[in-house]
């Protein structure tokens, strides 16, 4: 008997292209499972064991973003899934979490089994790299509410730290350190700018060799979001942490002051590192001001650790070890009023 024609796929939902999609992705999803795991995938909710009575869950949710388009009109579709785990893998990490598991939210007008199945490969692959289960999402088409060859990515993180090893930011004092880990590019923030400059002002395609770079604007652009998580678990084993920033939208400006305590300031000296070179592309074809260049941007600084005077060698030779390349950038110093970052020069 002839399979009958499906109404809805017609209108532009084909529920067995999807499932044909997510079955051949089942066992690198299962790949990404770890010891808290209950079950399989399928299941309404993912199950996952408590980590413990004296464990505090941490949780975060937040999306690639217009990081996408590049990806689209660049073809390559491999490295957004690395980035949104990375993302959210830092955002609980600064407050001493481990992650446990990742759920995903991929939604499309019209979802193609090539796009998702590399989308899957790179949250797959960013599951496995840090300790992380990925036990459920959602993947929906909605023709209409996405434009045509587009979808959006979003993750949601659930992660543990213990009581007594949570990461406040309350024990920052005046006369601590600011040490900054590099970035490899705009991680996944200020997009919206970046492509305005590169493709429109600029007049660059994905293909062109990004200027002073060596690397084309596609590279260059679609550089995976860094995970921290390996190195600052290094750290903690020699040095007590007292407070850490993700530098993501809202750069310094915006993202230093959320662990800082009432009455101090992150004083950033900007001489202390040199921008890669698509910052100062970026800067000096769009004509955005230095200052709103940090806001925007991570300028090279991905994550932020806030350490005591005294520990600041150990904490850079702990880090070195550990394959970082940490730079002092600033200390913290009294304010009269609030919590406020001062970028110097």
């Amino acid at each position: 008997m002839a399979k009958r024609a499906s109404a809805y796929a017609a209108v532009g939902v084909d529920i067995d292209r999807k499932m044909n999609a997510l079955k051949r992705a089942r066992a690198e999803i299962e790949a990404t499972f770890t010891r808290g795991v209950v079950g399989g995938i399928g299941s309404f909710g993912g199950l996952f064991r408590s980590p413990g009575p004296d464990r505090l869950l941490v949780a975060s949710t937040d999306g690639v973003g217009t990081k996408l388009k590049v990806a689209a009109m660049a073809g390559r579709h491999d490295t957004v899934g690395q980035d949104i785990v990375h993302h959210c893998v830092n955002d609980i990490l600064v407050q001493g979490a481990d992650p446990l598991f990742f759920l995903d939210y991929i939604g499309a007008g019209r979802l193609d089994p090539a796009v998702l199945a590399q989308v899957l490969h790179g949250l797959c692959a960013a599951c496995r790299e840090n300790g992380c289960a990925l036990i459920g999402g959602e993947t929906a088409e909605m023709p209409g509410l996405y434009p045509d060859g587009e979808y959006d990515l979003v993750g949601t993180i659930v992660g543990a730290v213990r009581r007594r090893d949570l990461i406040t930011g309350e024990e920052i004092r005046a006369g601590d350190v600011l040490i900054g880990l590099p970035s490899n590019g705009l991680h996944t923030n200020g997009y919206t700018l970046a492509r305005r400059i590169l493709f429109d002002q600029a007049g660059l395609r994905p293909s062109d060799l990004l200027p002073g770079d060596g690397r084309t604007v596609a590279d260059a652009l679609l550089a995976v979001h860094r995970s921290y998580l390996k190195p600052v678990r290094a750290l903690r084993r020699s040095v007590r942490i007292r407070g850490m920033a993700h530098i993501t939208g809202g750069g310094f400006p915006d993202n230093l002051p959320r662990v800082l305590p009432a009455g101090l300031a992150a004083v950033v000296d900007r001489r202390a590192w040199s921008p890669p070179p698509l910052f100062e592309f970026l800067r000096r074809e769009g004509g955005v001001h230095r200052d709103e260049m940090y806001r925007v941007f991570n300028m090279g600084i991905g994550m932020v650790i806030v350490v005591r005077p005294a520990d600041v060698e150990a904490a850079l030779a702990a880090l070195r070890r550990a394959g970082e390349r940490p730079v002092a950038i600033g200390r913290v110093q009294r304010a009269r009023r609030g919590r406020r970052v001062e970028l110097l020069n």
